[in-house]
């Protein structure tokens, strides 16, 4: 049934991707955003909310203007990724320009491995096409979480390999990226790593947009396992359908450099930046501050890192295992 779907799902876009963008741009304007926003009114709750805690400086109608050009954005997003379907490559380089590729090249004459800090920012599903921009002897892939519907599953699984990178699964990512180093493959790695995290991932709390926020820490502390280079990607949109990518290098050697988490605050404090100079091209759909230190199910380890109700700790507070009973 899934895979019907898909088939179906699949003719329709390719058949929506073969018109121009500015027919594509109509659709979003007079069709997808009348439904999004004003029919269904697609988490408009969570936007508010989240806007809300973020600016808590700015004015209701400033957020109001906020969440509107995010759900125009967010409607664009949408068609830009059907468009990916079939885009030339000659087409999807001339609307997202990537800089720094040359130096990210450099690193690896240091390092066979690159990570890359993403967010759900501009349109990331472009950064896939990274591939294009690097030389044959260099892998670009990227870590992804499968989704809840199996057949969108597929069709953004196909969507993002059409450049000739790889798909990581996230819980297979270590392994896969173990692999890769021990053949000595140049690789080039993208994390995605503003997702609200399960308490089973959650090693550190960090202020973010004006509140406390627990992180994914995973990207760092692989890339002090592997010994990768580390660089952020700043994404801007100078105007509708066009896209600018900077890649900016934050280590070449993460151990060396940065103390433990240092270099993950690093990253949201760079991606705090980017979203307040232009708030309405993040994704404030995402429940993204779901967990927090004082609900009710959050483990004892993180409780003990409050006192009175506030944060004295930003990483987990564990008790000493208490031995008893003789020496062997």
């Amino acid at each position: 049934m899934s895979k019907m779907l898909y088939h179906t799902l699949y003719g329709i876009f390719y058949m929506m991707s073969l018109l121009p963008y500015r027919a594509l741009y109509a659709i979003s304007d007079g069709v997808v955003y009348p439904i999004i926003f004003h029919l269904l009114g697609y988490r408009r709750k969570t936007v508010r909310e989240n806007l809300d805690n973020a600016f808590p400086d700015k004015s209701r109608e400033e957020k109001k203007r906020i969440e509107k050009k995010f759900y125009h954005f967010f409607c664009d997003y949408f068609m830009e990724t059907i468009k990916l379907i079939s885009v030339s490559k000659e087409e999807l380089k001339r609307r997202m320009v990537m800089k720094g590729t040359e130096e990210m090249y450099r690193s690896f004459d240091k390092n066979s491995m690159l990570f890359i800090y993403l967010g759900h920012f501009c349109n990331w599903e472009y950064i896939a096409s990274l591939q294009w921009w690097m030389p044959g002897d260099v892998l670009c892939s990227q870590i992804y979480s499968a989704l809840r519907n199996d057949a969108f599953d597929l069709l953004f699984y196909k969507i993002r390999s059409r450049f000739g990178g790889l798909n990581i699964e996230k819980n297979s990512s270590l392994r896969a990226i173990m692999e890769q180093k021990k053949k000595g493959q140049k690789t080039i790695v993208g994390f995605i790593a503003d997702q609200g995290p399960r308490w089973i991932n959650i090693h550190l709390f960090t202020p973010f947009l004006h509140q406390d926020t627990a992180v994914f820490t995973g990207t760092e502390r692989i890339a002090r396992k592997v010994n990768a280079s580390v660089y952020t990607a700043h994404i801007t949109r100078p105007r509708r359908g066009y896209y600018e990518c900077q890649y900016q290098c934050l280590t070449q050697d993460v151990n060396k450099d940065f103390g433990e988490n240092e270099l993950t605050k690093c990253y949201m404090h760079d991606l705090e930046q980017q979203i307040e100079a232009n708030p309405h091209l993040w994704l404030w759909t995402h429940k993204r501050w779901r967990r927090k230190r004082t609900d009710e199910d959050a483990p004892e380890e993180w409780k003990a890192t409050l006192q009175d109700g506030k944060a004295v700790s930003d990483t987990p507070v564990r008790q000493k295992a208490v031995h008893t009973g003789s020496n062997p």
